[in-house]
C-alpha cells in the first residue's frame, strides 16, 4: 500500500472508526464510575421485585447473586476487556473487519433498536419520579394520556441526549459523578425500611442477630413462593440470573466501546463496583425497599412503582434517585446507539448521529409501554447477540492459535460473509431451539449457544477462505496502523498533557461531597439502629429524610463544583503546551 493511498484511507475514516489513541486511554477510576453509574439504576427497582415475585429464598438471594456476578465481572475480564484493550475498537467498527458490511449493517440496525428502546424506557422511568412531584396521573395505557406527562419526558430526555452526544467522557463524568451517591442512597433506603419489616414479622424494630434477618427475608421478603402461590426459582436460577442479566454486553461484546479506553484489560475488574454494588447490594436494597414500603402502605410490591418505593424509604431524595439512576443508565445506552448509527452512516459525526438517535429515543420514551416491556427485551436481546459475540471471539483468539488467518473476510475484499452470516443464523436457531424444547434454564442458553455458534463460525470460516495465507495484505494492514499511530501520536503532542486541579479548594469540594454522603449513611444507620420503637422510628426516618435531601443537595454541588474545576485545569495545561 503506497503511503498517499494510506493517508488518503486514514482521512476518510471518522475519529469512531480509528482505534482510540494512547493519549485517551483513562485509569481505572473512570471504569469503577462508569459501571457503577450505569448498574445502579432504576431498573433496580424492578429487578429487585421480580425476585420477589418469583419466589427466591433470602439464602440463595444472597448466595446466588454473588456468585452469578462474579462470573458476570469474570465475563468482562477475561473476555470482553482483552479483545477491546488489543483492538482499541468498538465491536461496531470491529464486525466490519470481520464479518463485512452487509451482516455488520444488520447487526449494527439491531443494536440501535436494542439501545434506543432501553434508553427510552430509562428516561420513562426517570419521568414517573418527575410525575409525582407534579400530580401527573398514573400511564397505565401503551400510549401517553397526558400532555404535561409528555412535557416532563421532553424535559428529562433533553439532558440524557445532550450528554450522550460529548461522548465517552461526558458520560464517564455523570456516571462517576453520580455513582458513590447511588450505592449509598440504595444501602440508606433498605436500612431505613428494614425496621418497618422487623417490627412486622419480629413485632419489634431491633434486629439481634443475621438469622432474624434470613428469618425476616423468608417471611416477608424472599418467601421461597413464587406470585401463584407455588414454589420458586432455586439457586441455580439466581445465580443464571444474575450472570445473564448482561450477556448482551460481555459474551455479546457490546462493551467493547466503553473498555476499548482501557490502559489495561485487568479493567475489566472494575465492572464490579456495578455488579457487587448494584445488582449484588442494589437489587438486595431495592427488594427490602419495595417490601417495607407494601408494609407500610398496607399493599404488596407488585403494586408499587420505583417512585412510589423511593419516596417512602428517602423522602425528597427518593425523587432524585429514581431520576439519577435512570439517567446514568440511559447514557450510557444511548451512547452505545450512537456508536452503532455512526457505523451505519458513515459520512455522519457520532454527535450528530447520536442527536437524531437521542430525538427518536425521547420520542419513544413519551409511550409508557416502552418500560412494561424491558426486561422481555433484555432477555432476547442477550441471546440476539451472544452469537456475534462468538464469531468475533472465535476469530480474534481461536483462529491465530489453531493456524487460521485472522481478518480473512477483509483481505478478500467481501462485503458479505456467508460463513458469519449462517453461523449467526444457525446459533439464533439453536438457542431459541432449546428455549422452545426447555432442555435447560433459559437463564444459562447463552452458554451452549455462544459454543455452538464458535464451533460452527470456526469450520465454515475454514472452508471458505481463513486456511489460506495472506502476506501482501497484512503488510498493508500494518503499515495502515503504523500511520494511524503516528498521527494519533503528533495529536498528542498537540493536545498537551492532562493537568490534574490539587488546589486547596478542590480538595475542600471533594471531602464535602464524600462528608455529605457520610453523614447520610449514619443518619441511615441511626433509623436502623437506634429506634426501639415505631414513634421512635417514625421521628428518626423524619429527621432522614429532611437531612438526607440537604446532603443530597451539598453533595451534588460540590461533586459538580470540583467536576468543573478539574476541567478548567486540564485545559488550562492544554492551552499552556500548545503555547510553549
Amino acid at each position: 500500500m503506497k503511503t498517499d493511498t494510506t493517508q488518503a484511507i486514514i482521512a476518510r475514516m471518522k475519529p469512531e472508526q480509528l482505534p482510540v489513541a494512547e493519549h485517551r486511554l483513562h485509569g481505572w477510576t473512570h471504569f469503577a464510575g462508569l459501571y457503577a453509574g450505569e448498574h445502579v439504576a432504576a431498573t433496580e427497582f424492578v429487578i429487585g421485585a421480580t425476585f420477589v415475585a418469583l419466589g427466591a429464598t433470602t439464602t440463595d438471594i444472597l448466595i446466588g447473586l454473588l456468585i452469578g456476578n462474579i462470573l458476570a465481572v469474570l465475563s468482562w475480564t477475561l473476555i470482553t476487556a482483552p479483545i477491546a484493550v488489543q483492538t482499541r475498537l468498538s465491536l461496531y467498527t470491529y464486525l466490519e473487519k470481520i464479518a463485512g458490511d452487509s451482516m455488520t449493517s444488520l447487526f449494527n440496525w439491531a443494536n440501535v433498536l436494542i439501545f434506543t428502546v432501553i434508553s427510552a424506557a430509562m428516561i420513562t422511568v426517570s419521568s414517573t419520579a418527575v410525575r409525582l412531584l407534579f400530580n401527573i396521573p398514573a400511564q397505565l395505557q401503551w400510549y401517553p394520556t397526558n400532555s404535561l406527562f409528555v412535557a416532563v419526558v421532553l424535559a428529562v430526555g433533553a439532558i440524557v441526549v445532550v450528554v450522550a452526544m460529548y461522548g465517552f467522557d461526558a458520560v464517564a463524568e455523570f456516571s462517576g459523578l453520580c455513582g458513590p451517591w447511588l450505592v449509598v442512597m440504595f444501602v440508606s433506603g433498605a436500612l431505613v425500611l428494614f425496621p418497618a419489616l422487623a417490627e412486622s414479622v419480629l413485632g419489634r424494630t431491633r434486629l439481634d442477630s443475621l438469622a432474624e434477618f434470613i428469618t425476616i427475608g423468608d417471611r416477608s421478603i424472599w418467601t421461597g413462593v413464587n406470585s401463584q402461590g407455588e414454589p420458586g426459582i432455586g439457586l441455580l436460577e439466581v445465580i443464571g440470573f444474575a450472570w445473564a442479566a448482561n450477556t448482551l454486553t460481555h459474551f455479546g461484546l457490546i462493551d467493547m466501546a466503553l473498555l476499548r479506553y482501557a490502559k489495561r484489560s485487568i479493567y475489566g475488574l472494575c465492572t464490579s463496583a456495578g455488579m457487587l454494588f448494584g445488582h449484588y447490594i442494589a437489587w438486595i436494597a431495592a427488594g427490602i425497599m419495595g417490601a417495607g414500603t407494601a408494609v407500610l402502605l398496607k399493599s404488596t410490591i407488585a403494586e408499587l412503582d420505583p417512585g412510589d418505593v423511593a419516596f417512602r424509604a428517602l423522602g425528597y431524595s427518593g425523587y432524585v434517585i429514581v431520576i439519577v439512576a435512570g439517567w446514568t443508565t440511559a447514557n450510557a445506552n444511548l451512547y452505545r446507539a450512537g456508536l452503532a448509527a455512526q457505523a451505519i452512516f458513515h459520512n455522519h459525526s457520532r454527535m450528530k448521529v447520536t442527536a437524531t438517535v437521542g430525538v427518536i429515543t425521547v420520542l419513544v420514551a413519551c409511550f409508557p409501554f416502552v418500560f412494561s416491556q424491558m426486561l422481555p427485551l433484555l432477555t432476547y436481546a442477550g441471546l440476539l447477540v451472544v452469537p456475534v459475540g462468538a464469531i468475533v471471539f472465535a476469530e480474534h483468539f481461536i483462529f491465530p492459535r489453531i493456524g487460521l488467518t485472522r481478518y480473512w473476510a477483509h483481505y478478500r475484499n467481501l462485503t458479505h460473509s456467508t460463513p458469519a452470516v449462517a453461523s449467526w443464523a444457525a446459533g439464533l436457531l439453536f438457542g431459541f431451539g432449546l428455549q422452545a424444547l426447555n432442555v435447560i434454564s433459559f437463564f444459562y442458553l447463552f452458554l451452549p449457544t455462544w459454543a455452538f455458534t464458535i464451533v460452527l463460525y470456526t469450520l465454515l470460516a475454514r472452508s471458505y477462505g481463513a486456511a489460506e495465507t495472506y502476506p501482501a495484505e497484512e503488510a498493508a494492514d500494518r503499515e495502515l496502523s503504523g500511520a494511524v499511530k503516528k498521527m494519533q501520536d503528533r495529536q498528542a503532542i498537540s493536545d498537551g498533557q492532562p493537568v490534574v486541579d490539587t488546589t486547596m479548594l478542590s480538595k475542600v469540594l471533594g471531602g464535602l461531597a464524600w462528608t455529605s454522603l457520610g453523614l447520610t449513611l449514619i443518619l441511615a444507620l441511626v433509623v436502623m439502629f437506634s429506634s426501639p420503637d415505631m414513634i421512635t422510628y417514625d421521628k428518626n426516618v423524619a429527621i432522614f429524610h429532611r437531612w438526607g435531601f440537604v446532603f443530597t443537595i451539598i453533595y451534588f454541588a460540590s461533586s459538580y463544583w470540583a467536576l468543573r474545576r478539574g476541567k478548567s485545569a486540564r485545559g488550562a495545561g492544554v492551552n499552556s503546551a500548545i503555547a510553549s
